[in-house]
This record gives structure tokens, C-alpha cells and sequence, in this order.
């Protein structure tokens, strides 16, 4: 019964979502199309990520917590963050000062969205090109840098279950390398409430946390390491923190073993 109920919450939920992002998505899509970025739209954009959040806490119980604002330095950095969620996007978005986030060019051919997210400074990327694609994205990078933006990239290009094995690809080494500018990773535990293609949204405390900044001039390597493992350390714990304190969400085989898995991490470390 609890977990019908709450299908039916995230019924109502995904409504109001998917309902008044395409409302918002198209007025802006229709103004950014001759006007590019405005006050309007832009109050918009921040509107929308409020009212998810609070349409997640009251309609599916799923409340919010982001820290570590200090940890993002003044003037133009990349913010590399965990992806598990579209909770990632609007929860991490009012904290990034004026963000360019780089989406796959899927997204940026669909009608209205993406001239709206082109009139807030997204980036786009063709992942079908692979490595040819990383040299337009580096022109819109800059260009969005100029602009005065913060660069916000999801290293793993794609939302992933929480506490699943890592997969970071090449892009953030390429940004890192060529902007020359301050990398601040961003740890979250999103997934365990609302998962990649979830039918049932879990009540629960969703927290994302900004960790220090990664200073620039590291070595590829040494920076790829650096970054990948104070991501996962991190979200690691974000999220045994959760199971620690209990979740309402059931925890099949695949999570449980994960959850074991880094249980043991967490004590190597």
C-alpha cells in the first residue's frame, strides 16, 4: 500500500514537472529566440528550479539540502558535478551564480527547449562525434567564460544509479587542461530517492554538497584522479549517511550490494 501511494504521488509530481516545463520552457524558448538572455527569462529559469524543489518536498516528501556555497571561487570556474538525478540540475542551479551547463545536443534540437537553453547559456555537445565534438564545445566554453558564466558539467555524461561503479569521461580533463581555471566538484546522494527512469520517487533528504576547489596546472592525470576520487568519496558517504538513517525506498539486490561495496571503500579510505 505505502508503495502504491507514493506512485501516485510521483504521478502527480511528474504532472506539475513535465506540465510547467514545457509552459516555461516554450515562453522562454519563444522570447530567447528574439531577445536572447533577459531579467524575464531569466527569473524564469530561477522560478522553475524553486518550484521543483518545493513541489518535490510537499507532493513526494523528497527534501533538499545543499552546502558548501564558500567552497565555489569568485570570477570563472567549472563545476564538476555527480549525476544521478534531475534533482542535480535545479536543486545545483541557484548556487552557481549564472551557470552554462553542457548538455547533449539531443536536448538543444527539441523545439522551444532548446532555444531556451540556448538563451541561458547552455553548451552544446554532439556525444555521437566523440572526440570531434570536444573542440566546439571548448569555443562555447569560452565564449560562455567571457560571459561572465560558471561551466557546470556532469563528468559521467549521463545520470547514473547511486552508488554505481564510476565512468567519467574525457571532456572535464579537455575543459580542465585548455580553460586554465578552477575546478569545484560536487558530491550528491539524489538517486537514492529519485532514480534514472524511477516510476516511484522515495521520500527522503536529498543533499548535494560543493567541495573544495581543484586548483589548476595539475597534471591530466593526476587531476582526472584527483577529481574522481573526491567525487565518489563523497557521494559515497552522502549516501551511506542516507541508508544509515534510514530509507523509506525498498533496497533490492543490486543496491544492497552496492551499498556493501562501499561500505568497504569507506574503509580502505
Amino acid at each position: 500500500m505505502r508503495t502504491v501511494i507514493q506512485a501516485i504521488r510521483t504521478a502527480l509530481f511528474y504532472l506539475l514537472f513535465i506540465g510547467q516545463t514545457a509552459v516555461i520552457a516554450i515562453i522562454i524558448g519563444v522570447v530567447g529566440l528574439f531577445a536572447g538572455r533577459t531579467r524575464f527569462t531569466w527569473a524564469l529559469a530561477q522560478y522553475w528550479c524553486w518550484s521543483n524543489v518545493q513541489f518535490l518536498r510537499w507532493i513526494t516528501g523528497v527534501r533538499t539540502e545543499v552546502s558548501g556555497i564558500e567552497n565555489i571561487p569568485p570570477g570563472g570556474c567549472i563545476i564538476a558535478s555527480k549525476h544521478q538525478s534531475d534533482w542535480d540540475v535545479f536543486a545545483l542551479f541557484p548556487h552557481t551564480g549564472r551557470p552554462a551547463y553542457i548538455v547533449k545536443k539531443e536536448l538543444m534540437n527539441i523545439p522551444f527547449f532548446g532555444w531556451a537553453a540556448r538563451s541561458l547559456d547552455c553548451i552544446e555537445i554532439d556525444r555521437k562525434k566523440g572526440a570531434e565534438a570536444i573542440p566546439q564545445m571548448m569555443r562555447q566554453a569560452h565564449a560562455a567564460l567571457d560571459r561572465g558564466c560558471r561551466i557546470v558539467i556532469f563528468p559521467e555524461g549521463t545520470r547514473k544509479p547511486a552508488l554505481a561503479p564510476a565512468d567519467y569521461r574525457q571532456g572535464i580533463v579537455r575543459l580542465y587542461t585548455e580553460l586554465n581555471v578552477p575546478v569545484v566538484p560536487v558530491a550528491l546522494n539524489s538517486g537514492l530517492f529519485w532514480g534514472r527512469n524511477s516510476l516511484v520517487i522515495w521520500p527522503g533528504l536529498a543533499r548535494g554538497k560543493f567541495l573544495p576547489a581543484i586548483e589548476p596546472g595539475l597534471a591530466p592525470d593526476v587531476f582526472s584522479e584527483r577529481l574522481r576520487t573526491t567525487i565518489e568519496t563523497h557521494s559515497d558517504a552522502l549516501s551511506l549517511a542516507a541508508v544509515d538513517s534510514g530509507l523509506s525506498r525498498p533496497v533490492d539486490s543490486t543496491l544492497a550490494e552496492r551499498i556493501e561495496a562501499a561500505r568497504r571503500r569507506s574503509t580502505v579510505s
